[in-house]
């Protein structure tokens, strides 16, 4: 069993900026792809990022491309999500996942295994 614990989240003005944190329990976070998603209100989860195991690998949601940078540290068993220039639009909340059964990076939910409780982001406009 893993466990996911995010945290970061708040309150931002637009073209602010939040780094959230994702802590892993479990020996083998450093084989896991691990992935970003966040639902608005009223909406689907989606897909916002996700790395492989080594961090050699990233992949983004166009619609935060070139503003969030994911990665992970391996020996911290955390994987950061660096959100600039956000906007009102990236209100949500965010959600990290591990997927234990794949070496590639899923872009659907149920794709990934593991979950954190989720934080709260919201930019004002």
């Amino acid at each position: 069993q893993v466990q996911l614990v995010e945290s970061g989240g708040g309150l931002v003005q637009t073209g602010g900026s939040l780094r959230l944190s994702c802590v892993a329990s479990g020996r083998t976070f450093n084989t896991y792809a691990m992935g970003w998603f966040r639902q608005p209100p009223g909406k689907e989860r989606e897909f916002v990022a996700g790395v492989t195991w080594s961090g050699g690998s990233t992949y983004y949601a166009d619609s935060v491309k070139g503003r969030f940078t994911i990665s992970r540290d391996n020996a911290k068993n955390t994987v950061y999500l660096q959100m600039n220039s956000l906007k009102p639009e990236d209100t949500a909340v965010y959600y990290c996942a591990a997927d234990a059964s794949s070496i590639r990076v899923g872009v659907r939910a149920y794709e990934y295994d593991y979950w954190g409780q989720g934080t709260q982001v919201t930019v004002s406009s």
